[in-house]
């Protein structure tokens, strides 16, 4: 695109985000990309929650449910002679029980039905592993657990994209690079990437022999390859990896967009027309580097309406308008959505609905000022219930992105609401390393890290951390020297650098996940259950004693 075109739509993108699109010039093409991104198996209408539309807390709606996603779709699409259903990304994983219950199937069923062309793979989408990604595209019974619900599973209508995922041994992406669609006459090229950093947030054994590369490096590869192989001119980038706007902002605003997508998009040659983004969650439509980028939020509560001008002489991107549209619940439900959805909330039932504990109030994810959560301490108290037995654990810690949903404080909690709480199916590790070794673990809450990422500690662990050398550490090299960490203790006993200490963790912590290397250096490694199954086990005594109490927030201290 040239820099005019590239002012046009910033103009455009500016001026005209919610106005209804003009008819084409004489020679010229519409297309509609209708963009999602994050909808992490959110199949049902009441797990996805509200968003807010405007600046104005007035403007929250409920949105979402893929029976309603549908038909918002189809209303959109219809009429339209050229109309794509694209996505950035993280489809599946960190699912509700509706959905992850049955490896994602659902999610992929729904999507079939719903029409989607394309899906750039994302972090989550390697949840399950390399291979259980390529059964989601290629179909086929789980090769544990079988078929559900008496029949087969024939796979993804749509296809995967991942131009930065290379197979170490063939050196060729583990999915197409790209894909290209012909719209009367003129052809469009999509990319599909997740972000260079997966292999820091999933499990290090699901993607062994894949390498993740440089977005926007392979961006420009593969823009030169359908530029000068294929002829195509008009090309749109499908990007796992986003960023930020300032609060308060609407769904269509941009305040200050910040984040890697800055970035990678300034990185990125011309020949890239437009960038759907996903991962962050937030919804914009943006201008960067004279590039509209967009981004849906998650879990299907938005779509993004994408208009696309294509010139058919010069079989390049004329104009780009963007509009945020909220999937709301007041028009009718799709029915063989709703079919589906039905089908396999029947399949999930008798399991989710099944009381696994008492407890006496809610327990929420949201951390404190120093960085707890009661529903994060709960986890790590339960890890560490079930570890310190056998295994000899004195202390375990929880990843904060591991607690995907809090307990409602409605007295009971049924298995269904403990799995929407943890849906990956880590099982439990613990290791022993050095009181030095815990130290770094913990100093890499900070360093090394684009924002902190405090560990939620079991009631046996009492530290304090100092703000201001916090703030210094982040983005910082890990050096032992930077480590905010002050009064450790293990059980009441200060930690010593030179004692051993056995410690539990998740299986995508122990491999070094959310950037904790140091948690590598674990030696005399024990398994343990599944993190879900230690849960259960911790909660199942207040069925007929007394209900759990959320956990006091006193384990760790911010200072100034």
């Amino acid at each position: 695109m040239s820099h005019r075109s590239r002012c046009a739509v910033a103009a455009l993108l500016a001026s005209l985000a919610c106005a209804a699109p003009a008819a084409a010039a004489p020679g010229d093409v519409d297309v509609q990309l209708l963009g999602i991104n994050d909808l992490h198996g959110h199949l049902e209408p009441n797990t996805p929650g509200q968003i807010q539309l405007t600046t104005d807390p007035a403007s929250r709606v409920t949105a979402g449910g893929v029976e309603y996603l549908a038909t918002h779709v189809r209303r959109l699409e219809a009429g339209k002679r050229n109309s794509m259903v694209v996505s950035a990304g993280d489809l599946i994983g960190a699912s509700p029980l509706v959905s992850s219950l049955f490896h994602d199937e659902p999610t992929i069923e729904a999507m079939n039905l719903l029409g989607l062309d394309l899906n750039a793979v994302g972090n989550h989408e390697f949840d399950e592993g390399a291979a259980e990604l390529k059964r989601m595209q290629k179909g086929g019974c789980h090769p544990v657990d079988g078929c559900f619900g008496g029949d087969g599973f024939r796979g993804a209508d749509f296809r995967f994209l991942a131009a930065n995922v290379v197979d170490d041994r063939t050196g060729k992406p583990f999915f197409p690079a790209y894909a290209i669609r012909r719209f009367e006459g003129v052809d469009v090229g999509f990319i599909g990437m997740t972000l260079e950093g997966t292999p820091d947030i999933v499990s290090q054994a699901g993607i062994k022999g894949l390498r993740f590369l440089d977005e926007a490096d392979t961006a420009n590869r593969y823009a030169r390859e359908l530029r000068r192989v294929h002829g195509v001119k008009a090309v749109v980038v499908l990007l796992h990896e986003g960023g930020a706007q300032a609060a308060p902002f609407g769904v269509n605003d941009c305040n200050g967009i910040s984040g890697p997508i800055v970035d990678i998009v300034e990185r990125t040659v011309d020949d890239v027309d437009l960038f759907v983004t996903g991962h962050t969650h937030n919804p914009y439509t943006c201008v960067v580097d004279g590039r509209p980028v967009t981004s849906a939020a998650s879990f299907g509560r938005l779509v993004t309406d994408i208009d696309v001008t294509l010139n058919k002489k010069t079989e390049d991107v004329v104009s780009v308008r963007a509009n945020n549209l909220p999937i709301t619940q007041d028009v009718p439900r799709a029915s063989d959505l709703t079919s589906l959805v039905q089908r396999y909330q029947a399949l999930a039932k008798p399991l989710a609905e099944r009381l696994i504990g008492r407890i006496s109030g809610g327990f929420d994810r949201t951390a404190d000022d120093s960085g707890e959560s009661t529903m994060g301490n709960a986890i790590a108290d339960a890890q560490l219930a079930a570890t310190d037995d056998e295994a000899g654990a004195v202390a375990a810690f929880m990843n904060p992105g591991g607690v995907r949903s809090d307990l409602a404080g409605d007295g009971t909690v049924t298995y269904g609401e403990a799995f929407t709480v943890q849906p990956f199916g880590n099982s439990l590790v613990t290791l022993t390393l050095t009181g030095q070794q815990l130290l770094d673990v913990l100093e890499q809450q900070w360093c090394d890290q684009t924002a902190p990422r405090i560990l939620l500690a079991s009631s046996t662990v009492r530290y304090t951390w100092d703000a201001s050398d916090a703030a210094a550490a982040i983005g910082k090299p890990c050096d032992q020297t930077t480590n905010p960490v002050r009064d450790l203790t293990i059980g009441g006993q200060a930690v010593t650098p030179g004692a051993t200490y056995r410690i539990t963790v998740n299986s995508f912590l122990a491999d070094g996940g959310d950037r904790f290397f140091a948690l590598r250096l674990g030696t005399d490694r024990t398994g343990g259950p599944l993190d879900l199954d230690a849960l259960e086990s911790y909660l199942l005594p207040t069925l007929t004693g007394t209900p759990l109490a959320p956990p006091a927030l006193d384990r760790l201290t911010r200072v100034a």
